[in-house]
């Protein structure tokens, strides 16, 4: 028999008795004679408890999340209802399996023998009695299973039984009375003579249980345990998702034509396309083209035709549905019925039919958006509407489109091939668009875009982060021969050298490694003289220096100081002749043709003349694409030592350093990391840890320029084998955390200067991200936090990335780890079955979600997770994990 109507048929009961419960002031409530028992200390003078209150407090855990759920219930859209009834129907069941299972705990209690066992369903009255947290709202989450209990203990006719039923008795009734008597003042005590109830009934404000709940649940956070994340409202800027045309390039707009293909109107509206010699797109309705049989036979009509010959001469044909229906209000089978049998007779015109997809009306759901990915199909809506659909005048219909073109300055314009007065309006729409220099893009197979620029037209150099080559060179010395040996520096260099090559990309036969004894003045100045300088590099290219060991600072006879790096073989005596001074490090940048040059010195030492840090405009990509940049940042000054005693063998300064690429270093949150966002998180994150004050600046010749890092997507999914920071790791990046969080985020960061003073860097302002990006972004973050055991905020970080985009199954499979690691198993489980929803074949998921039954206690589940991972990866990582699992089961 289905159980979910009769939890349709008691939550409104439950939810009445909580309304009338007693609820109310607990702050105001006179403290008890003698201290009362939590379920902790209950569970400490009675071990034998312990299992019952902590079957108890999952009970009343449940009972609050349904509260939680449906108390603003006639506030929530109908969604929303329907997705927290659907969860509280869970909840609700759950706790029918947890009141059996505390049902069977007093069955075994009771059929013992220890003369201990009444004493210890004393102490369980105890808690629920006169706990001090709770409320008397959260007592009513009992009644069912003292009712057990009374129903139990009264077979039994021994002194400590009968008086045991009668308190329990007493209890019932109390709970009772609570029910009837909300909102009158009770202050009598019901017990004058031997009774030891203790529930004391007091008026208590709905509202402020409600809030008390508020401040350890959220509707949110229930929702996500039970593997629910709603996704943000759709957006109506560009996306991955969607395409709007709000960022195509200035002056820049799409024709797209609807309701086709048209027996007259579309050939007419080809013949004006091609005699203004700009493309368009166009998004037709399946019925028109054919149908698809239920056996999957596609039988085309004669206007498919038309189709056919729209694609042979390279406009653009997507889809728009089978019938023209509202799809936000179709699910289902109905849903993938009208996208993709449409699809379906597309490719049958031509399989270059165009993988795009216009919602009848604009009119979409989550469920939409999903099948959409799923077919690899993308949503393009629209900017501009030409209402030509409804206005009967073209001058009308002319007037609108440019006012609104006016308005926005780019998108994509709608209109409909299907009406003559589209036919008419056209031609006086182009003529003027032309005229006020817009320029006419197309899709071309990825995106839309302009293929043949029109003579006179603004055409600025497309801007990328992207360098024509990548160069390094890294230098680390601990075994110096006459200054004092170091421990970390040539450990610091590797792992530099490493981050280059593997997480930016750098190739290995341009990174120039230079070690301990390797790391002569000589070779120093070899591998940039002959690898580096002068037209070695080219002008697109990126060269970026580290150097960790020993720096010196010698006065010159001026006053001026001028800071040297120390090779492995210099002599302390000499280090004027044969050590490398910054002089030699200025005019070896001014002298490489590459656009973007940083050096970062792990050294401290002063006695370079530096300019401020790079530009802040909104515009900084494309300033930056044309400026040079020469920018260096050092460890600290020159009456300062490094502080070579951090994390994992390294110095504070590099692991710092080594954090912020990262991604810790991206300030502004759009992927890039600039030689000043490095400046701005390293400078005072080694400020705030060590005595060392790390200087920033940009080399003289400088023309304002960043170094830029392209922080990669991380492709990581959660696993057993993932590795996490140690305890020292995470004890200093708290600190560092700490340090940044105290400070104003928005204001502008000070760091020294080598010449003693202070510079204020500003952050270049981030441009817009798409939701992809934004996603992708929390979900690496949530793998930073993850790194550093922070799994509440990483499980934040990860429902983030699925609230912006629901289908993204690595964030799913994180979350679901991050679960595993807290020993929520079942919570895991769900996520894990949501990532292989999303993505069936994700080998890794598998092997998660199989650990994560067998900690369930789901033997055939866990069997079955382990052997479709073995099935994909026989060989894998996890592979003798999973059959040392398979042979327990």
């Amino acid at each position: 028999m289905p159980r979910a109507p009769s939890f349709r048929l008691l939550l409104p009961s439950l939810l009445l008795t909580l309304l009338v419960a007693g609820c109310g002031d607990k702050d105001a409530q006179a403290p008890a004679a003698v201290t009362q028992p939590s379920a902790q200390a209950a569970a400490a003078a009675d071990p034998a408890a312990a299992p019952l209150l902590g079957a108890l407090q999952k009970q009343l855990d449940g009972y609050r999340r349904i509260i939680v759920l449906l108390a603003d219930e006639e506030q929530q859209s109908a969604a929303d209802r329907t997705t927290s009834t659907r969860i509280g129907q869970q909840l609700f069941h759950d706790g029918l399996e947890q009141r059996g299972a505390i049902a069977t705990q007093f069955d075994t209690l009771l059929r013992g023998t220890s003369p201990q066992r009444f004493a210890t369903l004393g102490a369980v009255l105890d808690y629920i009695e006169s706990a001090p947290e709770l409320f008397d709202a959260d007592r009513l989450a009992f009644r069912e299973v003292l009712r057990d209990l009374h129903e139990r203990i009264g077979a039994d006719s021994s002194l400590p039984a009968v008086k045991l039923h009668q308190r329990i008795g007493e209890d019932l009734e109390a709970l009772d009375e609570i029910e009837r008597n909300y909102n009158q003042e009770l202050t009598r005590i019901f017990s004058r003579f031997e009774r030891t109830r203790a529930i004391e009934l007091k008026r208590e404000k709905w509202d402020d249980y409600i809030a008390h709940l508020h401040k350890d649940y959220s509707r949110e956070a229930i929702l996500r345990d039970y593997g629910v994340i709603e996704p943000y409202p759709m957006s109506m800027k560009d996306s991955d998702r969607e395409i709007f045309g709000r960022d195509l390039p200035p002056k820049t707009v799409v024709l797209t034509f609807d309701d086709g293909p048209h027996k007259a109107y579309t050939d007419e509206v080809v013949a004006i396309l091609k005699r203004y010699d700009v493309p368009g797109v166009f998004f037709e309705v399946g019925r028109n083209l054919g149908k698809v049989d239920t056996d999957g036979k596609v039988r085309l009509g004669p206007m498919a035709k038309i189709s056919r010959n729209l694609m042979e001469e390279g406009y653009a044909v997507g889809n728009h549905s089978l019938t023209h229906a509202q799809l936000s209000r179709t699910t289902g089978d109905a849903l993938r019925q009208q996208v993709l049998d449409t699809d379906t007779l597309l490719k049958d015109v031509d399989s270059k039919r165009a993988p795009l997809f216009r919602f009848p009306y604009g009119a979409r759901n989550a469920e939409g958006l999903q099948l959409l990915n799923e077919a690899g199909l993308k949503s393009i809506m629209w900017n501009i509407d030409s209402m030509d659909w409804a206005d009967p005048v073209p001058e009308s219909i002319v007037q609108r489109v440019l006012d609104q073109v006016n308005k926005e300055q780019r998108g994509i314009i709608l209109f409909h091939d299907i009406h003559d007065r589209a036919v008419k309006a056209l031609p006086q729409i182009l003529d003027r668009l032309i005229a006020d220099g817009y320029q006419f893009a197309g899709w071309n197979g990825r995106d839309f875009s302009v293929a043949r620029p029109r003579k006179g037209s603004d055409r600025d150099a497309t801007v990328t982060t992207g360098y024509e080559k990548s160069w390094a060179i890294v230098v680390g010395i601990d075994n110096y021969a006459k200054w004092p040996k170091l421990e970390y520096a040539s450990h610091d260099a590797q792992a530099v050298a490493d981050t280059l090559t593997g997480q930016f990309g750098f190739p290995s036969s341009q990174v120039i490694v230079l070690k301990n004894e390797q790391a002569t003045r000589n070779n120093i100045l070899a591998a940039f003289h002959d690898r580096l300088s002068d037209d070695r590099t080219g002008r697109n290219d990126r060269v970026f220096v580290f150097f960790a060991g020993h720096g010196a600072t010698r006065q010159l006879a001026s006053g001026r100081d001028l800071g040297y790096i120390i090779p492995v073989d210099s002599d302390p005596k000499e280090f004027a002749t044969d050590a490398i001074a910054m002089t030699d490090i200025q005019n070896i940048a001014e002298s490489m043709q590459a656009k973007h040059v940083m050096f970062v010195m792990d050294a401290c030492y002063s006695g370079l003349g530096l300019t401020r840090g790079g530009p802040s405009s909104s515009s900084f990509l494309r300033e930056n694409a044309r400026r040079s940049a020469r920018q260096m940042l050092t460890a600290g000054g020159a009456d300062q030592q490094v502080a070579d005693a951090g994390p994992n063998g390294h110095s504070v300064f590099t692991w710092v350093l080594l954090q912020a690429l990262a991604g810790k270093g991206d300030l502004n949150g759009d992927g890039l990391i600039t030689g000043t966002e490095l400046a701005a998180y390293v400078a005072p994150a080694v400020s705030a840890v060590s005595q060392q004050t790390p200087a920033f600046g940009s080399l003289p010749g400088s023309q304002g320029g960043e170094f830029v890092f392209q922080v990669p997507d991380s492709q990581e999914y959660l696993n057993a084998d993932t590795r996490q920071l140690t305890a020292d790791a995470i004890a200093l990046n708290n600190k560092v955390d700490a340090a940044q969080d105290a400070k104003n985020s928005e204001a502008p960061v000070t760091v020294a200067d080598l010449q003693g003073g202070k510079a204020k860097l500003v952050v270049p302002t981030a441009g817009p991200a798409s939701d992809r990006q934004r996603s992708q972004q929390a979900n690496d973050r949530g793998l930073q936090l993850y790194r550093e055991k922070r799994y509440d905020e990483a499980a934040v970080q990860f429902a983030e990335a699925l609230k912006l985009r629901p289908d993204f199954a690595q964030a799913a499979n994180n979350l679901g780890f991050v679960y595993y690691r807290q020993q929520r198993y079942a919570e895991a489980a769900r996520w894990l079955e949501n990532t292989l929803k999303i993505d069936p074949s994700r080998a890794v998921a598998h092997l998660n979600l199989g650990d994560a039954y067998f900690h369930v206690g789901d033997k055939a589940k866990a069997k079955q997770a382990y052997t479709t991972y073995l099935a994909l990866q026989p060989q894998g990582s996890g592979a003798t994990q999973a059959r040392a699992q398979l042979e327990k089961l």
